[in-house]
Parts: C-alpha cells; sequence; structure tokens
C-alpha cells in the first residue's frame, strides 16, 4: 500500500533510521493491515479505530506474544497515524489514546529452603580454610539478614551488637536501619573474625576483609556467592541478591507479614515487597501440582 510505503521511505531518508528499524516497523504495519483485513475486506486505514487495534493486541496476547513485542508493534502503528495525520493521509489519530500492555516483572529467583540447608549445614560443603569459613559467613549473612551487597560490603565490626543480635545497616540514601539475626549467625560471625583477626595482613574496621587486609569488595562478594551457590543449585543466576530474594521467600512461605519483611529489607513501599508474593504463590502452585493426586 502507498500509504505504508511513504511512511518506510519517511524513516529512511527523513528519520535515517536503520534498516533494521524499518523492516521491524514494515512487518507491524503488514501484519496489522492483515489483520483488519481479515476482519472485514471493507476497511482501510483510513476507517481504522482505536476498538480495532485493541483487538489487535489482544490477539497477539492470545498467540503468546510477550507485552514487550506487542509494544513495540503498537510503536510502529502510532508512529504510523502520526506520519499519516501530518500528511493529511489520515482524519484521525485511532493510536493516540490506546495503551500497550503493562511489562511483567520477572519474579525474582529463589534458592529452595533444602538446598540453602544443603549448603549451610552439610560440613562436606565446605573445608576447613579461612577462605570458605569466609565465604560461608557471607552467605549465611545474606540468607539470614535479607541485607543489600552494598549494605554488606559497606559493615563494620562495630555496627554488630552480639548482645542485642543484631546489624546496624546502611542502606540506600544513606538510611540506617536494625536487621535482627540469630544465634546461628553469632557464632559464625564471631568464628570469622576470629579466624580473620588472625590472619597475617592488615587489619581494617571493615568486618569482610579481602586477602590484602582491605575492605572486601563488590565484585569479590559476587564471585564468592556465585562459587557457594553453585555447590547446590544450577540456576543461572546465582548472585547476592538471589540471597537476598531467597530470606524473603523463605520468611514469607514461614508465615511472616508482608509489612515485617518489608521493614527488614528496607523498602520504602509494600508495593515493591508485594513482589515476594508472587513468588510464594508461584511456589505454592508447584506444591499442590506436585502434591495433589489429581492435580
Amino acid at each position: 500500500m502507498l500509504m505504508i510505503e511513504d511512511f518506510l521511505n519517511y524513516l529512511r531518508y527523513e528519520r535515517n533510521r536503520s534498516d533494521l528499524t524499518v523492516r521491524n516497523y514494515e512487518r507491524s504495519l503488514r501484519d496489522f493491515e492483515s489483520y483488519f483485513k481479515n476482519r472485514e475486506n471493507h476497511l482501510s486505514w483510513e476507517s481504522v479505530d482505536s476498538d480495532l487495534i485493541r483487538d489487535w493486541m489482544e490477539s497477539m496476547m492470545d498467540k503468546g506474544d510477550m507485552a514487550s513485542t506487542v509494544n513495540n508493534c503498537l510503536s510502529a502503528v502510532r508512529s504510523f497515524f502520526r506520519f499519516a495525520l501530518s500528511r493529511g493521509l489520515v482524519s484521525s489519530d485511532p493510536a493516540h489514546h490506546v495503551k500497550g500492555p503493562k511489562r511483567m516483572k520477572p519474579l525474582p529467583q529463589f534458592v529452595r529452603e533444602g538446598e540453602m540447608d544443603r549448603l549451610i549445614d552439610q560440613p562436606e560443603m565446605w573445608s576447613n580454610s579461612y577462605d570458605d569459613l569466609r565465604a560461608r559467613t557471607i552467605i549465611i549473612l545474606f540468607y539470614e539478614t535479607g541485607i543489600r551487597l552494598a549494605e554488606l560490603v559497606g559493615l563494620n565490626d562495630q555496627d554488630i551488637d552480639f548482645v542485642n543480635r543484631q546489624l546496624k545497616v546502611t542502606g540506600k540514601r544513606n538510611k540506617q536501619r536494625i536487621v535482627p539475626f540469630g544465634e546461628e549467625l553469632e557464632q559464625t560471625l564471631k568464628e570469622y573474625m576470629q579466624q580473620r583477626d588472625e590472619q597475617p595482613v592488615k587489619q581494617e574496621t571493615a568486618l569482610f576483609l579481602n586477602n590484602k587486609g582491605c575492605r572486601i569488595t563488590r565484585a569479590q562478594v559476587g564471585l564468592i556467592v556465585k562459587a557457594g551457590l553453585s555447590r547446590v543449585t544450577t540456576m543461572k543466576k546465582r548472585s547476592p541478591h538471589v540471597l537476598r530474594h531467597s530470606f524473603a521467600t523463605a520468611m514469607l512461605n514461614n508465615g511472616a507479614g508482608l509489612e515485617s519483611v518489608r521493614k527488614l529489607l528496607g523498602h520504602e513501599s509494600v508495593a515493591t515487597t508485594e513482589i515476594y508474593t508472587h513468588t510464594t504463590f508461584e511456589q505454592l502452585k508447584r506444591v499442590y501440582k506436585d502434591a495433589h493426586p489429581r492435580a
């Protein structure tokens, strides 16, 4: 159709869009045109309305297209109608007020409780070396408190209150919060700190030091966690943030309230924490499917 060809030439020669962009736009426009022609043969670009565009988008979603794909197609149609209206080729822009589907945030990945228990509790998972003690302490600290990577790296010895079993954590925008911990983490931290102080390296106020005696870096912690989680899981993502997700999921699965988990994680809004309820529901569905005889 000439209107489409004019638009594609406009993209190529006036907007200097890449060949790939032009092909993607053309594919989307041809697909929409085919859709409305199959619906009613007399329909044209001049007679398309907003409802028809929404129906087309719904049909793509029904076929399994992701929200990002549908939004890209809608973007092409929007650009086309803006061009056509500016050239007087159509009398109105039916795509102007059409909203695309919301992009679904991927559910946070987490390590199952049984896998974390195996990693932490089974002696054969760890050697008696100082490096392994430090690694195990870092993993337990992440899993039992849910703190962020930057928060762990920034911990100093004086941030640990062994009497009350709590950490003073400095989070985003330097906001501080108090995070409790249990007896297991208390004993692990004390053992680690004792061995750390016996190492023949320069000491700093940092809780976790690298092998040069300096505050451990984010990258070093990331490698430590990845190596540790690799002992019990093959999941693609094995980062400190996965342990934060694992903490939140374990808390909710074992009866903690959403507001309590929000405070422990340091989230500004409970809406941020609510994504973990989706995670626990997905786990609940898997448990149901595995356990129910007629599922």
